[in-house]
């Protein structure tokens, strides 16, 4: 058995339906990285800290989810003006004794955009105010926007959104969900599985939908657009591009096998749909 000489992980609370490990281990198997390990662990900002400070030579990175994007930021020796800008990191590249913070849901939700041609859209909105929404703010900036709409439940709490949208100088209108009408090119939804299922009637003509949602897809969001011709992105285009760059950053590759990846995550949330049904 090889032995482990470099590790990383994925933190978050909840972690446990998390899909990185199965993107990231398949990236080790295809380019013959036998002595990476991935692994994934429940965390939350209070034990935050401790775990970082508990981490030894062999570790490499880490991939931060939910609720930690924004509570690793004082931890971290340094940051990425994106990361910043964002108000955000998902990942931590660990190297000679420091923290590097970095922030590639923006990459992944670019990558993921410019893969089913959606490149340059003319106006765009995005459904929640949270970290996602932020990196969202930042990727349509990353395809020429400066203006969005935010749709939030309640705009008392859009105030990170608003302050990255701020930094990024992205203007943006903030409208409550009950007043959100779509009459945008796209449309980003980063609202949990089930949570924007009652918008899809409002939906119906949007020429572009990216849902951050996996699993189960298609989402009703989902549906509904493709029902209606719209082009459809899930949430696994995203989170497969993303880890495509936090695989490049943490291990120095810059030959991820993108396709290897892809293939890994649809087997995976095909087992897990048929083990449920």
């Amino acid at each position: 058995m090889t032995e482990i000489r470099y590790r990383a992980a994925v933190l978050g609370s909840p972690i446990a339906h998390s899909l990185s490990p199965v993107l990231h281990r398949a990236a080790y198997a295809a380019l013959g990285l036998t002595d990476w390990h991935y692994d994934r662990f429940e965390c939350d900002e209070t034990g935050l800290a401790a775990f970082l400070e508990g981490l030894d030579a062999s570790w490499r990175g880490l991939s931060l989810t939910m609720p930690l994007k924004r509570a690793v930021l004082p931890l971290l020796d340094t940051v990425t003006p994106l990361a910043e800008q964002v108000g955000g990191a998902n990942t931590v590249v660990l190297r000679d004794g420091a923290r590097h913070g970095d922030n590639t849901d923006v990459y992944g939700i670019v990558a993921a955009l410019r893969e089913v041609g959606v490149t340059a859209p003319g106006s765009a909105a995005i459904i929640g105010g949270g970290a996602t929404a932020a990196s969202a703010v930042a990727a349509l900036r990353e395809l020429g926007l400066d203006k969005a709409v935010i749709a939030v439940r309640n705009v008392a709490r859009a105030g990170g959104v608003v302050e990255a949208a701020r930094r990024l100088g992205v203007g943006i209108e903030v409208r409550t969900l009950d007043r959100f009408e779509p009459d945008a090119e796209l449309v980003i939804s980063t609202l949990p599985a089930g949570a924007a299922d009652p918008l899809a009637p409002r939906l119906a003509g949007v020429p572009a939908l990216l849902d951050v949602v996996y699993a189960p897809w298609p989402t009703v969001l989902g549906r509904t657009v493709a029902e209606h011709g719209g082009t459809v992105v899930g949430g696994l285009a995203m989170l497969l591009h993303q880890a495509v760059r936090q695989v490049e950053l943490m291990t120095g590759r810059s030959d991820v096998p993108v396709e290897a990846m892809r293939a890994a995550g649809e087997a995976e949330l095909a087992r897990r749909a048929a083990a449920e049904s």
